[in-house]
């Protein structure tokens, strides 16, 4: 089954936040577009719950699920989570969105033989003072889990950098260099407006058109990812860059593929809004069926549309 919306997206991937705790304090963290924290002290959903909801999304299609939060580290039960719905036939892909904190210990490795595939990390500088400011974080322990996720053959491992004006866009040329050097691949991330004050928006904004202008006339070759709106990939002769623009772009939302839960058990169509949110998880608790499940999910991709749309 190939889920589409009305709008003719096709619907590919699954974002499952299983957490709001995070040990990092970004200011810049959209939260996965969750108004409010959950509730720091327990998580909301089980891992049989999280690996239910993956199941049901996988026999509908969506073969593609990424572990979000908050920091997914946080949970000790995350090599559960990611063993049952590795385990779910049908799943192309199991990928992570991390600060990369806590992958020491092994950590790594264990989620790597567990099943997970691929992951992200939020890197936004190499300078120690830099990332102590952004994120309340050590540079070393930031670094030393970007290593332990090399070494536990993730494949890939992207870098996310998220572009603040005055802070860090000059670190650009190092970010570059770094994950060449390691064969990491660097995501240039602009800043949305999604959980953060207007001032901030204002003051660290910084479109990345004149970033790409450079980043076009270094390459080597120039690849397009149809399916995950429409971003460009930059191969330069020492490094790959990959470019994501802001939500507010047009062509952004006319090739959105995603669908959200959040962490406290919701289908979240789109990560703008919060107006149209379809519960999951309080169905399972009142013990329904994989198919009543499956028609929330057909509810909540009947709801999806382009946050901006083109006129």
């Amino acid at each position: 089954m190939n889920l589409t919306d009305n709008c003719g997206r096709p619907l590919l991937n699954l974002r499952i936040s299983i957490t709001q705790r995070c040990n990092n304090r970004c200011a810049y963290c959209h939260r996965e577009g969750e108004v409010q924290r959950a509730n720091h002290s327990a998580e909301k959903m089980s891992v049989e719950e999280i690996v239910r909801i993956g199941r049901v999304a996988i026999s509908l299609g969506i073969s593609r699920i990424k572990l979000t939060g908050g920091e997914p580290l946080m949970r000790n039960d995350l090599p559960e989570i990611v063993a049952g719905i590795a385990a779910v036939p049908g799943l192309r892909d199991l990928s992570l969105t991390t600060n990369g904190l806590l992958f020491g210990n092994g950590l790594a490795k264990k989620l790597h033989d567990s099943g997970l595939k691929r992951v992200n990390i939020s890197l936004p500088s190499l300078n120690a003072e830099t990332y102590k400011k952004l994120t309340g974080g050590r540079i070393e322990d930031a670094l030393a889990g970007v290593q332990a996720a090399i070494e536990a053959d993730f494949c890939p491992v992207k870098l996310n950098m998220v572009i603040l004006n005055n802070i860090n866009v000059n670190d650009i040329p190092d970010m570059i260099k770094y994950a060449g050097g390691r064969g990491v691949v660097l995501q240039l991330i602009e800043l949305d407006p999604i959980n953060v004050s207007g001032n901030y928006y204002t003051a660290h904004h910084r479109s990345l058109d004149g970033i790409e202008a450079m980043l076009k006339e270094k390459s080597i070759t120039i690849e397009q990812r149809p399916f995950m709106h429409n971003r460009l990939i930059y191969h330069l002769p020492n490094a790959t860059v990959e470019v994501v623009k802001p939500i507010e772009n047009n062509d952004f939302c006319m090739h959105c593929t995603r669908l959200r839960v959040t962490s406290d058990g919701k289908l979240k169509p789109c990560l703008m809004r919060n107006d149209n949110l379809t519960d999951i998880l309080t169905p399972i608790r009142q013990g329904a069926s994989d198919e009543e499940l499956k028609e929330l999910f057909l509810k909540a991709n009947q709801l999806r549309e382009p946050y901006n749309k083109k006129d």
